[in-house]
């Protein structure tokens, strides 16, 4: 099958473009593809990390949290952030991991799932703001009334295995970019 049987006009744009290693819009900069690849990739991955704890996080208090309750506000922009990047970074690293000129119609197949894909990431992500932007004024209120102070250094070990997950995507994608 060849990308002129596809009436797909992505694939009939991949087919016709240059035979690159990578989407033409990276120019030749094989850095600037480690850089996406690796980026999108574990982003995706600490973002869908958040989501899935998010959710635990909400089943396991259901009880005890009142869908107005500021926890379950938090949690629920949160989560709707988190499926936001999750989508949409989520669908690039698929097209960039699937990039294959000499497949045109497979790539092409990727690039209109990525697009396709874009709307809900923008849903959620215009959810999530407009949930924080709605309950701005009581939070505000709320959290003035009864302060504390918050130590996010004390929680840097939680970082770990994110930043484990950042290096190992960049040295995925070094191997991937170097070897195309």
């Amino acid at each position: 099958m060849t990308a002129t049987d596809n009436s797909s006009f992505a694939a009939q744009a991949v087919a016709n473009g240059p035979m690159t290693l990578a989407p033409p819009s990276f120019d030749g900069h094989g850095w600037l593809v480690v850089v996406n690849l690796a980026g999108m990739t574990a982003v995706c991955v600490v973002a869908a990390m958040f989501a899935v704890d998010a959710l635990i996080a909400w089943r396991r208090n259901r009880g005890r949290d009142l869908l107005n309750h500021p926890v379950t506000i938090w949690r629920v922009a949160g989560f709707c952030f988190a499926v936001a990047i999750v989508i949409r970074c989520g669908g690039e690293a698929v097209s960039l991991w699937n990039w294959n000129p000499r497949d045109p119609a497979a790539t092409g197949w990727f690039l209109t799932l990525k697009r396709f894909m874009d709307p809900f990431a923008l849903l959620f992500g215009v959810t999530g703001l407009g949930m924080l932007y709605l309950s701005s004024r009581g939070m505000v209120a709320q959290l003035r009334r009864r302060p504390f102070p918050i130590d996010m250094w004390a929680s840097l070990p939680m970082l770990k295995r994110p930043a484990a997950i950042g290096v190992l995507s960049l040295i995925a994608a070094i191997g991937v970019v170097s070897t195309r």
